[in-house]
């Protein structure tokens, strides 16, 4: 396979699985391209290599830099602004959890805390079953949310020497 042909699959991967990570097929390609360029690419390259439009290339920028997947780059005496994408790994994945834990458990998590005390009259024992059922979700949410601070407060080398040790463990 050449440069160009692998280039091209791997785009198109990360943009079929886009959707599966919680993000736009063409955020996942345009994070993609930025990932594999070796040098700071513009708008107008990334419209040209994923053949999206201005508005399109733009706005995947943005999320991206939102997600603080992508910064901005300048260069002396150019007007245009360049993109470049987060190189290390780890620092990827610990802002892509990050941003999943506020964009998707805190308002899962923030809702159950607002329907857990119920009013009014009604059913005692349906009621007394909803807040068990809200109260056992929200303790596995919580769980998973405090594993997840756990990760990305942690340090690659502690947390991966952790999981070898756990996955390895002879019971």
């Amino acid at each position: 396979m050449q440069i160009e042909e692998a280039k091209e699959k791997l785009i198109q991967t990360f943009g079929a699985l886009g959707t599966s990570w919680g993000v736009t097929r063409t955020m996942a390609q345009v994070h993609a391209l930025l990932l594999i360029s070796s040098c700071p690419q513009s708008a107008e390259d990334v419209m040209d290599a994923l053949q999206i439009s201005r508005g399109n290339a733009n706005m995947n920028l943005r999320a991206l830099i939102d997600w603080g997947l992508v910064k901005r780059e300048y260069k002396a005496g150019e007007r245009r602004e360049y993109f470049v994408a987060e190189k290390d790994m780890w620092r990827v994945a610990m802002q892509i959890i990050k941003e999943r834990q506020k964009r998707e458990l805190a308002p899962i998590m923030q809702t159950l805390k607002e329907i857990k005390n119920i009013e009014g009259e009604g059913d005692e024992v349906e009621k007394q079953k909803f807040i068990e059922s809200v109260e056992k979700l929200n303790g596995i949410l919580c769980q998973a949310d405090n594993f997840l601070d756990f990760v990305v407060k942690s340090e690659k080398s502690i947390l991966i020497g952790n999981l070898m040790r756990l996955v390895t463990k002879k019971g």
